[in-house]
């Protein structure tokens, strides 16, 4: 028996509104995230063509600092797949991650982005304290992500660590250190940070000015994620050239706002 639409009640909305994000759990059955799991390991270990893909390895990795015994457990990040692959373009589609979208963002939507985020065991760097929408040509500062992990995320292999509320504050400085962008230090307080572990299939919904963490991967376990960032098409682009035309989720496009 199927089962119904997962939707945010009252208090989820409210605190999404409040405190910048909100955990939903069993977004998708577990039979599909397995699928999933199985189609990014063919992309990382398996030999499938990611011709489409733009694929980013671990900094030091890159470098040369660190040595892995395959290419695949060297990747740190994979952008489009949402546009390129059957499974997961069902995934940026799915009828409970979008409800639950439209609830916060509006009936008419455009993915902004899909990147899928890879912690290998023991290689798998942090990603600094930061917020989403100084790095994004986007107005207004209001998009939504979907964090979806395919592997129980821990404390152990870099879950999501937020500052709840912080979203409230606006954006904050920033600032370039070797490999990242993150918040300038003095502006936050890692004794605010709550962490936010999850099992694979659950989504953390998070504002894009909700500033967030990832600790580096110690353990033996694989941590991959995606986030899947979604905006109003009321949006506007404010980036230089001429505006992208972004991935149609549902509803209308409006004149003067992003294509």
């Amino acid at each position: 028996m199927s089962r119904g639409l997962v939707r945010l009640n009252e208090e989820q909305l409210a605190a999404y509104h409040r405190e910048g994000f909100a955990v939903v759990e069993n977004l998708i059955p577990a039979a599909q995230v397995r699928a999933l799991g199985r189609r990014l390991r063919e992309y990382t270990h398996g030999g499938r063509p990611a011709d489409q893909l733009r694929i980013q390895l671990e900094p030091r990795v890159q470098r040369g600092e660190i040595q892995v015994e395959a290419w695949g457990d060297g990747i740190r990040k994979i952008d489009n797949l949402v546009e390129g692959d059957d499974l997961f373009n069902r995934l940026g589609r799915n009828k409970n991650i979008v409800s639950i979208i439209a609830q916060i963002l509006g009936p008419d939507v455009k993915m902004f982005r899909n990147s899928l985020l890879l912690k290998p065991p023991k290689v798998g760097s942090q990603k600094g304290m930061h917020q989403d929408s100084p790095y994004w040509p986007i107005q207004p500062m209001a998009l939504c992500s979907c964090w979806f992990p395919f592997d129980d995320a821990t404390p152990e292999n870099g879950c999501m660590g937020v500052l709840p509320s912080g979203h409230l504050r606006g954006p904050l400085p920033h600032e370039r250190v070797p490999d990242d962008f993150v918040v300038v230090e003095g502006q936050y307080s890692f004794d605010e940070m709550r962490l936010v572990p999850m099992k694979a299939g659950s989504g953390l919904f998070f504002h894009s000015l909700l500033p967030h963490y990832t600790a580096p991967n110690n353990s033996d376990q694989w941590r991959r994620a995606i986030a899947l960032s979604y905006m109003s098409s009321h949006s506007r682009y404010t980036g230089e050239g001429e505006a992208p035309e972004y991935y149609p989720i549902q509803g209308r496009t409006f004149p003067g706002c992003v294509r």
